[in-house]
Parts: C-alpha cells; structure tokens; sequence
C-alpha cells in the first residue's frame, strides 16, 4: 500500500488547539527591503489613447469609446477607400470605352478633332 497517501498527522499548539502539522505557520523571517525594479515601455500604438484616457483620470467610458471606435473608425474609412477606388475604376474603364467608340465611329471627322485637341495642348506648353 505504498501508492496511498501518507495520514495527516495532527500536533497539539502549546494554546491548547489542534491543528494538522503540514499547516503549521511559517517561522517569522526578518523582511530585507525589497528591490523593485519598475520597466516602464512605450506603449503600443492602438493603446496609446486608451492609456492615456487612463493616466488624466478620463475614465471607463474614453476607455470603452477608444477600444470600440478605433476599429470601427478603420474599417469605415476602409469600406470608403474601396468604393472611392471602385468609382475612380469605373470612371477609367467608361471614358476609355467612351474614347474607343468615339475613335472608331468618328471617322475623318474624329481625326481631325483629335489633331486640334493636340494642337491646342501643344500651344499651351
């Protein structure tokens, strides 16, 4: 029966109480003074308003509106980055389409309306 656990031994305090033996209070050690060595970091940059919200006494609720907003704000201005690309793409692919068919259906006529737009563009340099 060696796998069981050793029985708790129970001592008696010389207050007359009972306690088990493996409880026992630590002897009282003298305390040295404690070195506290303190790493202060910059903080990273999506943190940087919460901490700082923190630091002047803002409290929660700078806190809670910077961690819920800031990706919020981000992905807004993400959403409107893309659909300003996809007009500027559109825009691009009409007017060359637009310019195509003028070129081809235009005849003489779209000729010589392209010589004097590279007329004038040429004067003005």
């Amino acid at each position: 029966m060696n796998y069981l656990p050793e029985p708790a031994r129970v001592v008696q305090l010389p207050d007359g109480t009972y306690a088990y033996s493996d409880r026992l209070p630590a002897p009282v050690q003298a305390a040295a003074p404690t070195v506290v060595h303190q790493h202060i970091h910059q903080a990273p940059p999506d943190r940087t308003v919460q901490r700082m919200a923190l630091g002047s006494g803002v409290g929660a609720g700078a806190v809670a509106a910077g961690v819920y907003f800031g990706p919020l704000l981000v992905g807004v201005l993400t959403a409107i980055a893309a659909n300003l690309a996809l007009l500027a793409f559109l825009a691009v692919v009409l007017t060359w389409g637009m310019v195509t068919v003028v070129r081809s259906v235009g005849g003489n006529d779209g000729r010589a309306a392209t010589k004097a737009v590279r007329r004038a563009r040429g004067r003005r340099r």
